[in-house]
C-alpha cells in the first residue's frame, strides 16, 4: 500500500493540516485511498496527516456502530458548535495499543465540504460525533492523549506506552 500509518513521536502529527482548495479526480481518489487505508488498518477514522499528508481531509465509516452510516470523507471540517458530556474510551491507529477514557461534547455542529467541494451543515451526535471531534484534532495537531489527565499520560510514559516527548 502506497500510505503507511504515522505514530505518536511523528512530527506531522502535530502540524496544523492545511485547508484543500482543489477539488479534482486527484482529490477524489486520494478520499478513496483514505478510506481504503481506513480499512486496511480496521479503524473507524483516519485523518490524513496520520498517513503523512497535512490537508485537511478525514475519512469516516461508523457503519458498525451507527445504523444507515457508510464512509465517507469531511474536507476542512470546522465545529460551529457543540453541546452535551460524554466520557468514552478511545484509541488511536497513531498510538497502537493505548485505550483511555477521553470526555468530549456529544453533539456538534459541522461545517465541511465534501469531496466534488459541496458546502454542508449538519448536526452529529453520539458516535459520529466522537469519531468526527478526533479525527479533527488531528487536523489541528492534537491526540487524544493530550485530552486525558496529566497524571494518566505521565503514566502512559512512565510504562513506555507514548514517548516522553510526543
Amino acid at each position: 500500500m502506497k500510505y503507511k500509518i504515522r505514530y505518536i513521536g511523528d512530527p506531522v502529527l502535530r502540524k496544523v493540516a492545511a485547508p484543500i482548495t482543489e477539488f479534482d479526480e486527484d482529490l477524489k481518489k486520494f478520499a478513496r485511498d483514505m478510506i481504503e487505508v481506513m480499512h486496511v488498518e480496521d479503524g473507524i477514522g483516519l485523518a490524513a496527516p496520520q498517513i503523512g499528508i497535512s490537508k485537511q481531509i478525514i475519512a469516516v465509516d461508523a457503519s458498525e456502530l451507527v445504523e444507515d452510516e457508510y464512509p465517507r470523507v469531511f474536507i476542512n471540517p470546522e465545529i460551529l458548535e457543540s453541546s452535551g458530556e460524554w466520557v468514552v474510551e478511545e484509541g488511536c491507529l497513531s498510538i497502537p495499543g493505548v485505550r483511555e477514557e477521553v470526555k468530549r461534547p456529544e453533539k456538534i455542529l459541522l461545517k465541511f465540504q465534501d469531496e466534488t467541494g459541496e458546502l454542508f451543515t449538519e448536526e452529529f451526535s453520539g458516535w459520529l460525533s466522537r469519531i468526527l471531534q478526533h479525527e479533527i484534532d488531528h487536523l489541528n495537531g492534537i491526540l487524544f492523549v493530550d485530552r486525558i489527565s496529566p497524571v494518566r499520560r505521565n503514566l502512559l510514559i512512565v510504562n513506555k506506552m507514548i514517548p516522553e516527548k510526543y
